[in-house]
């Protein structure tokens, strides 16, 4: 399975940004997508996923009500609607997927670059 992460940008705080995974290859053999960020200085850390059927989601506490992971079956794209950015938000944006409930996430794409300034 390859993903290709993109979408990301420099955006001021209170802005928005929707961040694309496009998933090609063995996509049958995906059970959930995720995406993760890493910020300055910090750990990994999952922001949301949501099951490969499109249901499911689910959020890290801080970016509840504003961040919305949502998948396009015809396209194979999963996206992360990020709204009301904070400085906080800014990391970089990883997507990844897992073949099952048991599975650790892999196939980490390259990551885009979010930046809020203040």
């Amino acid at each position: 399975v390859q993903l290709q992460a993109s979408g990301g940008g420099l955006v001021q705080a209170g802005g928005s940004l929707r961040l694309s995974c496009e998933v090609s290859g063995r996509t049958w053999t995906i059970y959930s997508m995720g995406w993760f960020r890493q910020g300055p200085g910090k750990a990994r850390e999952s922001v949301a996923t949501i099951a490969w059927s499109g249901r499911n989601p689910n959020y890290a506490d801080s970016v509840k009500g504003r961040f919305t992971i949502s998948r396009d079956t015809y396209k194979n794209t999963v996206y992360l609607q990020m709204n009301d950015l904070r400085p906080e938000d800014t990391a970089i944006y990883y997507c990844a997927r897992r073949g099952n409930s048991h599975d650790n996430y892999r196939d980490w794409g390259q990551g885009t670059q979010v930046t809020v300034s203040s």
